[in-house]
């Protein structure tokens, strides 16, 4: 098996499966290229590198942070404020129910775009780092 053969199912992965084939594979393009850099890298680097992928925010939480953020910040701003604050509210708790359901919501193409990456594509760059400890 390939260093970088971790399966990830389009299918069943629903974030991958509502992004363009475009952002994906320019996100699994990076991935391989951090994979090929620590292929050869000393045990110290790749266990350094393995520890920054353990820190990594993967898209649901990047999400999860972001929706809880703004919907407390619009149910401050409107009860203190103007109550049209509340409709941020509503809007981000929305979002957040659409991407619950769907695995898509507005922000998702944006977070995407910027390389945010699923705990799958964290997990192959793992697996990869991984195997290549095991094979020394």
């Amino acid at each position: 098996m390939a260093l970088s053969s971790y399966p990830i199912d389009n299918d069943a992965d629903r974030v991958r499966r509502s992004t363009s084939d475009a952002i994906n594979q320019q996100i699994d393009r990076l991935t391989d290229s951090h994979i090929a850099h620590y292929r050869h890298a000393s045990h110290d680097e790749i266990v350094q590198r393995m520890r920054a992928l353990d820190r990594e925010w993967d898209i649901e939480r990047v999400l999860e942070v972001n929706a809880s953020t703004l919907a407390l910040t619009g149910l401050a701003l409107g009860v203190t404020g103007n109550r049209k604050w509340l409709f941020l509210t509503g809007s981000v708790l929305a979002f957040l129910l659409q991407h619950g359901l769907q695995g898509w919501c507005p922000p998702l193409p944006v977070l995407r775009r910027l390389g945010v990456r699923t705990r799958d594509e964290i997990g192959r760059e793992k697996y990869a780092l991984q195997a290549a400890l095991d094979v020394r």
